[in-house]
Parts: C-alpha cells; structure tokens; sequence
C-alpha cells in the first residue's frame, strides 16, 4: 500500500525547525551565506545551510576557466544569471534552497559525459535537476553545486507500435509523452499529479509509483532499459565503505527486450537511485495500450476500516478492470475547497476513496461497476457517491486527488516520507503522529495509493 502523504505542515519556517531538525556532520568546509542572501528574494524560503547544521565540502569552486570551458562544451548553454538560476535553487514545496551559481543544460548523453568527465577532474559538486517536481527537497543543491539540467533532452529516439516500447531522452515531460502516445494508441504506465512538469528520467531516479500503479505495477517491472553518464563506485564491502567518483563513462543498457538474461540487471540499479550513481540520461520503457473506456467512482466512507474494506472489494469485484484506487482524509478535501476552489460533490465524510476502472468493452466495465457499487452500498461500506464517464467530470474527480499537494503547499510548510508498513495499520501512522507533535504542527494528513504489488510499500 501507498501514502503519498503523512504530511506535516507548518505556518512559520521556526515551527518547520523545530519539528524537523536536520544534521549532517559529514560536511566539512566553507561557509557560503553571504553570496547565496545576494540571490534570494523576500518570497524565499530559508537557505538550507541556514536552516540546517550543514557545512560544504572541500570542493573546488567554479571559476571563470570552468565557465569558459563550459561555454565551449555547450555553447548558450551555460546559465549563470541570478534571477533564472532562482527557480532551480529552490524545491517545488518552497521549503529548501540551494546556492547554485551555474546551470548547465546538455542535449546529449555525450555533453552530459563530457561536463561529467570535466567536474571530476576539477572536483567540481554537481546536482542532477530533471523538473524539480520533487517533494523532498532532492532536486536542488544544498551548497553551490553545478545544476545540470535534462531539460533539452526531450526528444522522442523511438516507438514500436507492435511491443508498445518506447525510447527516449530522460527530459521528456511525463505529461508529453502520454500525449505522444495517445494518438498511436498507447499510454504511459505511470501517471502522478506532476505529469505537466515531471520528467521520466526523474521519474525513474525517484522510482515514482503513480496514481496507475496498481494496474501496471512499478518502474522496476515496465523499463526495458536506460542509458546513464554514471559515477564509479568503488565498494570496500567488509568495511560497508562507498567511494563515489563521477567519471562521465557511459552506462548503455538501453534495451528494448522484454527478456534479457545476458548478466546483471543494472538498470535496477539506477531505479530509485536518486542522481547518486549517475544521470539517466535516455530510457526504453514498455507502455500498454490506451483503454476505450474509463469510469471513475467517488464514494465516502465514515472511518479507515470502511476504506480497507472497500479496497478489498475492488479487487475481488473489479478484478481485471480496476486500474487505481486512492482515497484522502476529511482535512485533505477541506484543504482543496479551501485553497484550489475545488467543489467536494459529496456530503462531508471522514475518508474518500477514488475507484477508477478502465478497459476495452464499456457495457462490461460498467457492469462490473455497478455490481461493485451495489455491494459497497448492501454492506454499509459507503455513506455516499457519484460516478463518473465523461472526461470532464473525470479529471474534475481525479484534481481532488492529484492537487492535495499543491494545496498543502499553499497552507504551509510540508514534510514528506518514506516508510513501510503493514496496509492496516497506516493510518494508526496518520493518527500517532498527529498526537505526538500537537501543536506543533498545523495539520497531518493522509492521502494516497491504495494497493500496489507489496502491500507493504509505503509511500508517506
């Protein structure tokens, strides 16, 4: 089971670092706080090595031969004004900010090895930055690291309209490739709030589950392969020691077979790795074909209990068909009316579930559906619903869900995690955690996935 939310917001940065403390003392170096206040505006957040008992490296800084070599690396290409560079230094929630000086935006999986193979020589700190979409604060530099950004890399290499594989570069825009497919047929087997902005490379790095991924299972099962400018790891395994050097070699497990035994999977590896073994730079992915017909079903539910058990119902009476099923607590939906304008098109309830179904015989689907509701209904599972077929009514039923986040962020400072733990007990989580902080913390919530191939897979 997936939470994408035990979220914890708080009004003012002070009671943010009160709760969550943060410190490092691997970092030894420089301190860098006179030259990253010069970037930042009132409307910033904290700077991390501000808020945080961090301290750099002893990492070369970048000089103006670094620029110059950058500059005939990628011609144009070489960010280094304050105002542009702002919107890279700082995470999507607005809670962290870096002191990146330079932003480098390659095309190709030769220029990202080039400006590799260069940093390493010069003991340059680099930060991978697909589109910045992350919720904890992975995708921008804690110091003055060099950005490299995927953001030219969105081109489309190839498609298979028979195996439904698709090849591309790992800065195309989840949201764009969707659309790319749609029109041959296909969809992408990952689907998240962010698509608009999220890039796949990022989304493999983060090994981002998705509001599909209940019908379609993970990224570790549906990429075929990847290509990454990777980092030599060096393991010292009795002594549980890593040295990590970014050589700028070239990683080319770009595979568009379902089945290869020819040695080691490395392309796990790099899933989930989160920019520390190298930049995924393109990546073959096996995409299913688009359903004909989609329904989507908003019920209420007066406790988590009554959640579990319409989850279970799902599975057993949709079966093949149910492609997500997601709920959110009372607070999340106060939040959306109350920030977003959404319109709850339920009477109040603790809990909410989303039930979507997608498949190929409309008659069918709906049949099944429909039998699933009655049950619910029969067995006190749900105080109320409403189903929808339309596209419109669709995504409007679908935005409660996907933009809870965005109206977190308007409300306050929010903290995300990852834990795993027993499906039934997740939010006992919610609950426990909202005791032992009190005041603390304006609000936590829970929200999210609801199944997935472990039911132990916690996202929160």
């Amino acid at each position: 089971m997936s939470l994408s939310g035990l979220r914890l917001y708080m009004r003012t940065s002070q009671a943010a670092a009160r709760v969550l403390c943060l410190t490092n003392h691997r970092w030894r170096g420089r301190n860098l706080l006179t030259c990253c206040r010069s970037m930042s505006s009132p409307a910033d957040p904290p700077l991390t090595i501000e808020r945080y008992s961090v301290s750099r490296l002893p990492f070369s800084e970048v000089t103006a031969e670094d620029l110059g070599h950058f500059q005939k690396l990628i011609p144009g290409r070489v960010i280094t004004d304050e105002g542009e560079l702002r919107a890279h230094n700082i995470d999507w929630l607005k809670t962290v900010r870096g002191c990146g000086k330079v932003l480098l935006k390659p095309r190709s999986t030769e220029e990202v090895s080039q400006i590799l193979k260069y940093c390493n020589r010069r003991s340059l700190a680099v930060t991978p930055q697909g589109g910045n979409t992350g919720l904890v604060g992975g995708s921008v530099p804690v110091f003055d690291e060099i950005l490299v950004s995927t953001a030219l890399m969105d081109q489309v290499i190839s498609f298979d309209n028979v195996s439904g594989a698709l090849v591309c570069q790992a800065g195309c825009i989840l949201e764009s490739l969707n659309q790319y497919l749609g029109e041959r047929g296909y969809i992408m087997p990952l689907d998240l709030g962010a698509k608009g902005s999220c890039h796949i490379g990022g989304n493999l790095a983060t090994n981002a589950g998705g509001l599909r991924l209940l019908r379609y299972g993970s990224l570790r099962g549906t990429v075929l392969g990847l290509e990454a400018v990777r980092e030599f790891v060096l393991l010292h395994s009795v002594f549980v020691y890593t040295e990590v050097l970014s050589d700028g070699s070239v990683l080319n497990c770009l595979n568009s077979l379902r089945k290869d035994n020819t040695g080691y999977d490395l392309k796990q590896l790099f899933i989930g790795s989160e920019g520390t073994l190298g930049i995924i730079t393109a990546i073959s992915i096996l995409c299913p074909h688009k359903p004909s017909t989609v329904n989507v079903a908003f019920l209420g539910c007066e406790n988590f209990n009554k959640v579990l058990q319409i989850f279970t119902m799902c599975r057993d009476e949709l079966g093949e068909i149910l492609s997500a099923c997601e709920f959110l607590d009372s607070e999340c939906m106060r939040l959306v009316e109350t920030h977003l304008n959404l319109t709850n098109p339920l009477s109040e309830n603790a809990f909410y579930v989303l039930v979507e179904t997608s498949g190929s015989c409309a008659k069918h689907d709906e049949e099944k559906l429909n039998a699933f509701l009655e049950k619910a209904l029969d067995l006190g599972c749900v105080t109320s619903g409403t189903v929808a077929t339309d596209h419109g009514k669709i995504a409007s039923l679908w935005s409660l869900r996907e933009r809870i986040t965005e109206a977190l962020a308007r409300d306050g400072y929010v903290y995300k995690y990852d834990l795993s733990m027993p499906v039934e007990k997740l939010y006992t989580l919610v609950e426990e955690t909202k005791a032992r902080l009190g005041s603390s913390a304006e609000s936590v919530v829970g929200y999210g996935h609801l199944g997935s191939i472990s039911p132990n897979n916690k996202d929160v």
